[in-house]
């Protein structure tokens, strides 16, 4: 990892692969100070996420999948976004999306032709625009340690994390955007972010149980309101996707 901040702690979590990358890890950590958790079966990405958090020290975390990377800066800006940010629990940037053979493929965040951004990117208080719409690439953030140990990391009762983490955590810290690229995200075939799409996909199940904790969690109208945008757009999802028996869980929460 080439990074410009120098005191980094990497820990790999292997979750269960069977593709032979267990091989390649060991011969690429040999005499690197690398922490190597191997999880002989799959238990999901938020399990293994946490048994990595369980065993960083690090002030600050950054949850990023093999396939994605840190530009040089990323480390050194974030922790520079804090610092200006001193109430910002979670600080992200702007991304540029590569195919898997690393062909850039555009910004995550529309960009006019002098490179700077089309609109406004949510900073402070973000928990209302949460609900609306993702707008956070996940491996933009950067993530101070008081929040995971706040929310006792991520749900394992989810099959992915991202949403659940956005609402929990805007709550009660405010988000911080450094207006630059900084990571560069690979779009895979097959990947979790698109698998939640997928026809029946089990991940809307999930995705009522965090509408369920937004339900709990709202204190304004503008918010509840936000919840009922949040749910007309699920359940359209669960038509388009055939997962009729998750309609009911969303029309309880409009």
């Amino acid at each position: 990892m080439k990074q410009s901040y120098p005191n980094i702690e990497l820990i790999l979590v292997d979750d269960g692969s069977s593709d032979g990358s267990k091989d390649w890890i060991h011969s690429f950590i040999n005499n690197k100070n690398i922490q190597y958790i191997d999880i002989p079966q799959p238990i999901g990405n938020c399990s293994a996420f946490n048994k990595g958090f369980r065993k960083s020290a690090g002030k600050y975390i950054i949850d990023l999948a093999a396939d994605d990377i840190l530009l040089p800066e990323r480390i050194l800006k974030g922790i520079n976004s804090f610092l200006k940010s001193s109430e910002a629990g979670v600080t992200y940037c702007d991304v540029m999306n590569i195919d898997e053979n690393g062909v850039e493929l555009g910004t995550h965040f529309n960009r006019n032709h002098r490179g700077d951004l089309a609109k406004k990117v949510p900073e402070g208080d973000v928990y209302a625009e949460l609900i609306k719409h993702y707008f956070i690439s996940p491996p933009s953030m950067m993530i101070k340690r008081e929040v995971l140990v706040e929310l006792e990391g991520y749900d394992e009762s989810l099959s992915y994390e991202d949403f659940d983490f956005w609402i929990r955590s805007s709550r009660n810290w405010n988000y911080a955007f450094t207006d630059e690229v900084l990571v560069k995200k690979r779009k895979v075939a097959g990947s979790l972010s698109e698998a939640q799409f997928t026809y029946r996909s089990m991940h809307q199940a999930s995705t009522l149980k965090v509408c369920q904790k937004i339900k709990e969690l709202n204190r304004t109208r503008e918010e509840n309101s936000a919840l009922r945008k949040r749910c007309f757009y699920e359940i359209k999802q669960c038509i388009k996707q055939g997962n009729w028996s998750l309609i009911t869980g969303f029309l309880k929460l409009i």
